[in-house]
């Protein structure tokens, strides 16, 4: 207690009062030959450098000060280093780099201008040697922005919205459409007392009959992040009366195809004719039935020309040489006359007067 009592009298009546003066050189300085800038991150480490070098066996001779805008950092008096409350555990200087400090565990509020002080004593009292200043730049980087879905707040509107935290400096964001600026609803900025860090916002409705790609772009500082959102609009689906009607059509015109091809090959088949009426010998019934059937078949395949033009390429016709043929080559024939009077003589006759 007592040493820390004798480091900090002399502190306090001799050099603290002059570096007031000294921050008035230190801002001479700065516009004359510019000043050198750091960025770094939250959490990242600052080397902020003095840019002088003297020998260990001059430290003895020299004080080192090291000041953040109007607030002592560090201190180096007599070889001897002193770290202020606000620095203490994260900051220390590195003689051997050009007196430099370093700075871990960067704070948002570690941003401003650091300013090295060398004074040398001569004559029997300390001049300033060297004066020199660095900016750091301290940020919080934000995570690329998500967009979600809010809904409908009207016929064919939809809401979306773009959100990111957790980054400084203060952030701007913007809609672009085409690399057009877009009008933007209810876009809040806010940020958090304790860690300094910001959060944005902001939302926008689009007529949704239209296809859209949306860059929601969030800027702070020289950085920028960005969240892309597409839009495809739906096209209108059948309702459920009308899907049915669509199956229960195409069933429908199936069978009837199957059934017409199915019928047409049977007409043009004279063996057809032979099983009809030889199923029953010598009924009356099943000549009638077979002609009833024929006349049936003949209009309905008579009512469709594309069925007469396909049928003639898959069927079997009467005049086609098939190794069949000569086997019912004398397969007998029933006259219309014939039909229906229970006759059952039959002249071997040509397809064509069956029926």
């Amino acid at each position: 207690m007592d040493h820390a009592a004798k480091w900090k009298t002399p502190l306090l009546k001799h050099p603290y009062p002059k570096l007031f003066p000294l921050l008035m050189l230190a801002s001479l300085f700065y516009f004359c030959s510019g000043i050198i800038q750091v960025n770094k991150t939250v959490e990242e480490v600052a080397v902020l450098s003095c840019d002088y070098n003297i020998s260990t066996k001059e430290l003895t001779e020299i004080r080192i000060y090291w000041q953040k805008d109007d607030e002592m950092v560090l201190a180096v008096m007599s070889g001897k280093v002193q770290v202020w409350p606000k620095y203490k555990n994260r900051t220390f200087t590195d003689v051997t780099d050009n007196h430099s400090i370093v700075i871990m565990a960067l704070r948002l509020s570690d941003n401003g201008k650091y300013t090295c002080i060398i004074q040398k004593i001569e004559k029997g009292s300390y001049k300033v040697k060297h004066l020199t200043s660095v900016m750091l730049l301290v940020r919080a980087d934000f995570p690329v922005p998500s967009i979600t879905d809010l809904g409908n707040p009207s016929h064919n509107i939809k809401r979306i919205m773009c959100l990111t935290s957790g980054g400084f400096p203060k952030p701007h964001l913007s809609w672009l459409e085409n690399e057009e600026e877009l009008n933007a609803i209810n876009t809040t900025v806010s940020q958090d007392p304790e860690t300094e860090l910001y959060t944005i916002s902001s939302e926008l409705d689009f007529n949704m009959t239209n296809n859209h790609s949306f860059l929601c772009l969030v800027k702070y500082g020289n950085l920028i992040v960005s969240q892309i959102f597409n839009w495809q609009k739906s096209e209108p689906q059948p309702s459920n009366n009308q899907l049915w009607i669509i199956i229960l059509s195409s069933v429908v015109s199936g069978i009837v195809v199957i059934t017409a091809l199915t019928l047409r090959c049977l007409v043009h088949s004279k063996y057809y004719r032979t099983i009809i009426l030889t199923l029953i010998p010598g009924s009356p019934n099943s000549i009638s039935m077979g002609q009833r059937l024929s006349e049936v078949l003949a209009s309905v395949i008579a009512s469709s020309r594309f069925m007469e033009t396909l049928v003639s390429h898959l069927c079997v016709s009467p005049s086609s040489v098939h190794p069949l043929d000569r086997r019912f080559s004398d397969t007998y024939y029933v006259p219309r006359s014939l039909l229906g009077t229970g006759v059952t003589s039959m002249s071997n006759r040509s397809p064509q007067d069956t029926f």
